[in-house]
């Protein structure tokens, strides 16, 4: 199916033959994609959702599939919640059909070791720890808005049990995959899922479309270069981790968002402003209309994290961070335009 002709709503969408996406509108925090790839005689799912009640719902809606093609591999894409907590759903579901000889399998959740490792820096439980802590009305009030439609009490955090570096090949049934290792990006270990007979690309958070990218991690090199990856393959189907079905112009629009943040705060940062008020003082002009915009102040950040580690000459991941409880402070006061 071309992108022009899906219409973006909820739930599973035959994308190729055999080749499922499942679309979450609106596509904003939280509201991530999923895939889903039949092989035959085995399934590949391509990340779960952020709790157990949407993860269950996303199962249930690809059980006509999974009833005889069930799933033997699930590729997490990277570690946030909204495309990792729900794998214990699934690895339930596979030992509930072993237990009951209904033909499942034994589930290899699949991750970079880079997604892996930082999967443990917020497991289920923080985030619901997160939520139930007290930063004041603004601050509670933000946190309920992105996250409140979501329930992380009582999640159990279900790691990857196999890892890679670089790229790996797979095979689902009759399927060719190809995992790509792009991070760090958006997190320290993006994952392009590529389906190279079938058109067909799940990029994970490397495309949000029609929202807002997040750059946690970056450089913004390393992203850029992973859109120009994306583009080389040339599938003409492409599945973003957050909004609809796009193709090689949405990537662009991605690739023009990164490389507009990256030279307005460059430039603010050479005027001598501080990262916070250089995020608030960027008009984001074609920009402004999409989608959870207040994360330029994360994205600014970065950038500006990027520029002082290049000029001390040390690595990305050794400069020194902004608390996240701060950076949500700022993306606050710039939702409430303050």
């Amino acid at each position: 199916m071309e992108p022009g002709t899906a219409r973006y709503e909820k739930g599973l969408i035959e994308i190729a033959n055999r080749v499922f996406a499942y679309l979450q509108p609106d596509g904003g925090w939280g509201w991530s994609n999923a895939g889903l790839v039949d092989g035959g005689a085995e399934s590949l799912l391509v990340d779960t959702l952020f709790d157990v009640k949407l993860t269950e719902e996303m199962l249930a809606a690809m059980a006509a599939v999974t009833s005889t093609a069930p799933i033997r591999q699930l590729v997490n894409t990277h570690a946030n919640g909204d495309h990792c907590y729900g794998n214990i759903v699934v690895k339930r579901q596979a030992e509930g059909a072993v237990a009951a000889g209904t033909g499942g399998y034994a589930l290899d959740i699949i991750a970079s070791a880079a997604s892996a490792a930082e999967m443990e820096d917020l497991p289920p439980a923080a985030l619901a720890a997160l939520m139930n802590a007290d930063f004041g009305p603004v601050l509670n009030d933000y946190f309920q808005e992105v996250f409140g439609a979501f329930s992380f009490d009582g999640i159990e955090f279900c790691p990857p049990t196999s890892t890679f570096t670089s790229s790996l090949s797979l095979t689902a049934g009759d399927r060719r995959v190809e995992l790509i290792e792009v991070g760090p990006a958006h997190t320290k270990g993006d994952v392009l899922v590529h389906l190279p007979d079938d058109g067909v690309i799940f990029t994970g958070d490397i495309l949000f479309i029609e929202g807002t990218p997040i750059v946690w991690d970056g450089p913004v090199s390393n992203w850029l270069a992973a859109c120009d990856r994306i583009i080389g393959l040339g599938c003409p189907v492409i599945v973003p981790g957050h909004g609809p079905l796009t193709d090689a112009e949405g990537v662009h629009r991605v690739k023009d968002y990164l490389e507009f943040v990256h030279r307005e705060a460059t430039a603010r940062r050479e005027a001598g402003m501080t990262a916070a008020d250089a995020a608030k003082d960027i008009n984001l002009g074609p920009f402004a209309d999409w989608i959870d915009s207040e994360r330029i102040a994360i994205n600014v950040d970065t950038v500006f994290r990027e520029l002082a580690a290049t000029e001390a000459g040390i690595a990305l991941s050794d400069a020194p961070t902004t608390g996240l409880i701060n950076l949500f402070e700022q993306m606050a006061d710039i939702k409430l335009g303050r």
